[in-house]
């Protein structure tokens, strides 16, 4: 007796991925001494001898190192700690002139956090998903090598180090490993960035080497409690690299598995040319750092006056804003998501609707030609010279039936550049919408006497010809005939 055979059934994977986001605090002095942190400055001229771990001296923490810090484990909902400390961890690396770092171990300054990601999807729906923190802790940076010869560090040929970034103030957040894909991964670093910049505790700037995310991730089949072995991946120094990155490890260590083959724990980097992981090194395991409790500075307490003094001082956050803006304003999960990713942004569109601007209209106008204008400009809103209250009244103008749409989009340009008021603008430059049915009739009969032939070809069926008759009508008034009306009165005249 025959039986048919059976395709195997094939094994479904999940992902398991959790992030360590480094932030760099945007304080103008480092961690523990007067150096400064400005970005690019010429190389090891923002150094000293604390940062350089020179024998005899002393650190000293920067107070606002300790505010900046608590602000961000407030605003990501951590538990802050009344009692916590640095440890030295201990390891040797050419950028790390001491041969330590000074971080937090056991006990750091925030933990058992969370945060609200929204993911966005293509036809406009959204889904929300709260992500697991388990803590966030204070350290200083290491310096930067410059490898020569090559792209990467095995090509080349020499290597230089710059010490200026060595000392600047850092806090780690570590995730919960709740992240199941790369668009949820590459959205937590997202709202992590936006959180930090409403604070204004980091610029979040990934180019600049202010926000920096290390991936760990493991895939295992769907239904089994065990993690996979955890492979670490750095090097991604944008939010869609991280994306790209977990895309690509989530099937090599599929295809891996598959092939009968042992993932192994180890450190990979991103390779942005070649969209491609490779391994770098294996893992050191926590042990081989050899924590013990930093000698030179003392512990940390944080009254509870001083946490609720720094609580009332956190602005609206991003998720908070977004809530807001879908349930009073009635605006979609696509516009809240663009108008809350950067503070200024909404800040600007808030001061707008206060000015009395009708709220999508204000959206439009923010998210369509001033947003266009900023990329264009490579500058902020707060720079231009467009202020809330003129945007408002150009709405207003349009609204009121004085100007068309199509002039104000013609007059903003010079708004943003040099401001003042759209009125007074359009007075003087003598724009005033033609609504007068009567002066637009004459001038409707005036083109169409002129365009004779093209009358003809309308009469004829070619009925597109409308858009012809009203551009020739927009050329004679200078743009300033009212659309609608001239439209409307158009039609009437082209039916007889």
């Amino acid at each position: 007796m025959s039986m048919a055979a059976t395709a195997p059934v094939k094994t479904e994977y999940e992902a398991i991925i959790g992030l360590e986001t480094h932030c760099q605090l945007s304080t103008e002095t480092k961690i523990f001494s007067n150096s400064s942190t400005k970005f690019g400055a010429d190389p090891n001229m923002n150094i000293d001898p604390i940062c350089m771990g020179l024998p005899g001296v002393l650190p000293v923490l920067n107070e606002k190192v300790l505010e900046y810090a608590v602000k961000a484990g407030l605003a990501i909902n951590c538990e802050i700690a009344s009692y916590s400390k640095f440890d030295r961890k201990q390891y040797f690396y050419p950028d790390l002139p001491k041969n330590y770092q000074i971080s937090q171990y056991d006990l750091p300054i925030a933990t058992k956090g969370f945060l609200e990601i929204e993911i966005v999807n293509e036809d406009g729906s959204s889904f929300r998903k709260t992500i697991g923190i388990t803590r966030l802790h204070i350290e200083e940076d290491a310096g930067k090598l410059v490898h020569g010869g090559s792209d990467r560090l095995s090509g080349s040929t020499y290597s230089m180090v710059d010490y200026n970034r060595a000392g600047i103030a850092l806090v780690e957040i570590v995730s919960e490993p709740d992240i199941r894909s790369g668009q949820e991964a590459a959205e937590y670093a997202q709202e992590l960035r936006r959180i930090m910049r409403y604070l204004g505790v980091s610029d979040g700037n990934m180019q600049e080497g202010s926000l920096r995310c290390d991936v760990n991730i493991s895939v295992r089949p769907f239904g089994q409690k065990e993690f996979g072995t955890k492979v670490e991946i750095k090097n991604m120094n944008s939010f869609s690299a991280i994306q790209r990155a977990i895309d690509h490890e989530i099937e090599r260590q599929i295809a891996a598995i598959e092939a009968g083959e042992k993932i192994v724990q180890e450190t990979r980097l991103w390779e942005e040319g070649s969209q491609r992981t490779i391994s770098m090194r294996i893992k050191e395991g926590s042990s081989d750092y050899r924590y013990f409790p930093e000698p030179d500075l003392p512990p940390i307490e944080v009254s509870v006056e001083q946490l609720k003094t720094w609580r009332s001082q956190l602005p609206e956050l991003p998720a908070a804003k977004r809530h807001r803006y879908e349930s009073e304003l009635g605006l979609s999960a696509y516009d809240t998501r663009v108008l809350t990713d950067d503070h200024p942004i909404s800040e600007y569109f808030e001061a707008t609707i206060a000015a009395g601007a009708n709220i999508k209209q204000a959206v439009n106008w923010i998210m369509g030609d001033i947003t266009a204008y900023l990329k264009t400009e490579k500058c902020s809103v707060t720079e231009i010279a467009l202020k809330p209250e003129g945007l408002a009244e150009l709405i207003a103008l349009i609204e009121a039936g004085t100007i068309s749409g199509k002039i104000a989009k013609d007059l903003l340009p010079e708004l943003l550049a040099q401001g003042g008021s759209p009125k007074a603008l359009v007075e003087s430059k003598g724009l005033i919408q033609l609504s007068d049915p009567k002066a637009l009739e004459e001038i409707i009969d005036q083109v169409l006497i002129e365009n004779p032939k093209e009358l003809e070809q309308y009469h004829a069926g070619k009925t597109k010809l409308q858009g012809f008759f009203v551009g020739q009508i927009m050329k004679k008034t200078g743009g300033r005939a009212d659309p609608k009306l001239t439209n409307q009165l158009l039609g009437e005249k082209l039916k007889k």
